[in-house]
């Protein structure tokens, strides 16, 4: 008998991708368009994200362009920019919004970090539920008469090593983020 991890191992896959994408919100000294992802402009009476309003370049390596698609957006754009407190600054002018990236202070390095670390390990916490789950569902056969002890037992190994191997992953994701806020 076999059990059908398939949607438990799109599950990793699905926790690592999202994991992955709130790592490029933090921040690292250098410009970065994603750390605008969670920007929120009040647009025509709407809540839109920023890169529905405007472009969002590299300058250089330490400044990003925001050029709105209407001009009348700036102030909007400006307003979203200082209430989501990126840790930037900001210089406004008739193309758009220029936002300057300072460098990281020691301080604010290892704050940055613990908040990849708290990233992390709701990650972690995610992958123990969806375990949980598939646990349940192996006992569940299993008093039905689905499938005997061996069975069990070799399934529950089987989902152990995928558990790890998805920690391994999410292990290799914040090393990776921890090097770049720290160096």
């Amino acid at each position: 008998m076999q059990y059908d991890f398939t949607k438990f191992k799109n599950k990793i896959k699905d926790i690592e991708d999202h994991l992955k994408k709130e790592f490029t919100t933090v921040r690292t000294g250098m410009a970065s368009p994603q750390i605008f992802d969670s920007v929120i402009v009040e647009s025509y009476g709407q809540r839109m994200p920023i890169n529905q309003v405007a472009s969002v370049t590299i300058s250089d390596p330490k400044s990003v362009m925001i050029s709105p698609w209407d001009a009348t957006q700036i102030k909007a754009i400006e307003k979203a920019l200082t209430v989501a407190n990126l840790g930037v600054s900001l210089k406004v002018d008739e193309k758009g919004v220029r936002v300057f990236f300072p460098d990281l202070t020691g301080e604010r390095r290892i704050e940055l970090t613990k908040v990849a670390k708290e990233k992390f390990e709701q990650a972690k916490i995610n992958l123990r539920t969806a375990r949980e789950e598939i646990l349940k569902d192996i006992e569940a056969q299993e008093k039905l008469g689905g499938m005997g002890e061996d069975d069990v037992f070799r399934f529950k190994g089987d989902l152990q090593k995928m558990v790890e191997a998805g920690n391994k992953a999410f292990e290799e994701a914040l090393s990776k983020k921890e090097k770049e806020i720290l160096g």
